[in-house]
């Protein structure tokens, strides 16, 4: 047994300190573009991504759908592979029918496309039918792939992105995880994962900590992992990208992660309420819900790969509602924007200056207490003299 000599720190948990606002630092000049896949240090990435964020894995967020918006709007999502393997093939091949014509305005020449002007779309796969899903989803159009689990730091995952790099080469990119240190980071780099996600435990919908005690608070994890990165990155010349999954509650805690180092972002509860999720939209009183549930909830157990191994002894995820938000678009135009703001605030323009010159402080109990709005909004009533 050992003890690491720190606190588990969440992204709440750390303010950005400004930096200085120069001339450059317009919204215009703001390039909040990543890269998806691993690279030559030095060299562009295969897939590049506009915005820096994609949808989660889950059968209550990453529908043709939202996927066909989201890359629209910059980002990616990941049709969710808890689904027989022709339904999630089909999924893909109708998010790759759609083309982009060549259109001006802010959404449309940020859009995420391939090189026939298709839009781009994930996958993702398990380490139990890699060797069947794996050829059907890259023949539907895949155009990256991800292993979908609580826990990367297996050899399972190590055996799947060793199978697709020895059929396909470079020709399918899989991105493997999810890790919390920088051991489990080397330990998929090495088996060749296209990129890493960073989070255990943090998700809205996640019960995996409580469950089985196995997590890391977010902010720790991912400046865990980022150390990792920059490392193996500085020994082998190849960069592999991190994709924080977990932990992201509001704006504020996605600028937080980008400034730790993530390249970009994965989000599930985000994207579950909006237009576009494929989940159920109810009325509760007044107010207006989507449904949203977790992949280790007793309500996915039905689906393909529960089958595969019998019904669940235990949960790691819930069954709830998220309230609802309205278009994508509206959304991840207003997230774009305060990303965009908080750049400027500390003085950068792009994500590699702002991995680099981030300076970041840590909050005390009190103060995070002042990190919100604490007075009466008026009622018009009494603004009236009523």
């Amino acid at each position: 047994m050992k003890i690491l000599p720190e606190i588990s720190r969440t992204l709440s948990e750390y303010l950005l300190i400004p930096g200085l606002t120069t001339e450059d630092c317009t919204p215009d000049n703001v390039d909040l573009g990543a890269p998806l896949v691993r690279h030559r240090v030095g060299e562009e990435p295969a897939i590049r991504i506009a915005t820096p964020m994609v949808s989660a894995i889950m059968q209550a967020v990453s529908s043709p759908t939202l996927a066909v918006a989201l890359a629209q709007a910059g980002g990616l999502s990941f049709i969710h592979q808890n689904q027989l393997i022709e339904d999630q093939a089909a999924d893909v091949l109708a998010v790759k029918r759609h083309k982009e014509d060549v259109r001006t305005g802010e959404t449309r020449h940020r859009a995420t496309v391939d090189g026939a002007m298709r839009l781009r779309v994930g996958a993702g796969i398990n380490s139990r039918d890699f060797k069947d899903r794996i050829p059907a989803l890259t023949e539907a159009g895949a155009d990256v792939l991800c292993l979908d689990s609580s826990d990367g730091y297996s050899v399972h995952q190590a055996r799947t992105l060793e199978f697709a790099r020895e059929a396909y080469g470079d020709d399918v990119l899989v991105g493997a995880g999810n890790v919390v240190d920088g051991r489990a980071f080397r330990y998929l780099a090495d088996a060749g994962a296209a990129f890493v996600k960073v989070g255990i435990g943090g998700g809205a919908i996640c019960t995996t900590r409580a469950q089985k005690g196995i997590g890391r608070g977010q902010a720790s994890a991912l400046l865990d992992v980022v150390q990792a990165r920059d490392a193996y990155a500085q020994e082998t010349g190849a960069y592999v990208p991190l994709c924080c999954d977990g932990g992201l509650l509001d704006d504020s805690h996605m600028a937080m992660a980008l400034a730790m180092g993530a390249d970009f972002i994965m989000l599930g509860r985000y994207f579950a309420r909006l237009d576009e999720s494929p989940s159920r939209k109810l009325q509760i009183g007044d107010q207006w819900f989507k449904e949203y549930w977790g992949e280790g909830s007793r309500r996915a157990q039905n689906a393909a790969r529960y089958g595969q191994r019998g019904r669940m002894v235990f949960e790691e995820g819930v069954d709830g509602y998220v309230p609802y938000a309205g278009s994508l678009s509206d959304n991840v135009g207003r997230t774009r924007a305060k990303l965009t703001s908080t750049m400027i605030s500390c003085g950068s323009t792009n994500l590699r200056d702002f991995h680099r010159d981030a300076l970041l402080v840590p909050v005390s109990a009190e103060s995070f207490k002042q990190t919100g709005a604490e007075v009466q909004l008026r009622h018009p009533a009494i603004d009236s003299g009523q």
